[in-house]
């Protein structure tokens, strides 16, 4: 009986640190379809995405509508990219941005 409340107070706890987290997520159904558009090549792996990285793209689809057809592959070729890089690829990438962007 005892280990049966110990598991139940582990889960207990543990959803409620995790609840945040699940309800600032935005599955991938849940997008308009305008989203979903911009954010295709994210398609398959958008469920697992952290809600900051979610939140991002999301404001980036904002702006897709107004793209050209040009620019509008260039994202997606770029998205598409991105998604098949491995996280200590992403976190590299991110760093060299960075870095970049401070450059007087």
């Amino acid at each position: 009986m005892t280990l049966i409340r110990h598991r139940l107070f582990v889960f207990s706890i543990s959803v409620f640190l995790f609840l945040p987290a699940i309800v600032g997520a935005q599955t991938w159904e849940s997008l308009t379809p305008a989203q979903r558009e911009a954010l295709a090549p994210l398609s398959k792996e958008w469920n697992a995405l952290q809600i900051q990285q979610q939140k991002h793209l999301v404001k980036l689809s904002e702006h897709y509508p107004q793209l050209d057809t040009v620019q509008k592959q260039r994202l997606h070729n770029r998205l598409d990219k991105w998604s098949k890089l491995t996280p200590e690829q992403r976190d590299r990438a991110r760093e060299k941005f960075q870095s970049i962007s401070k450059t007087p």
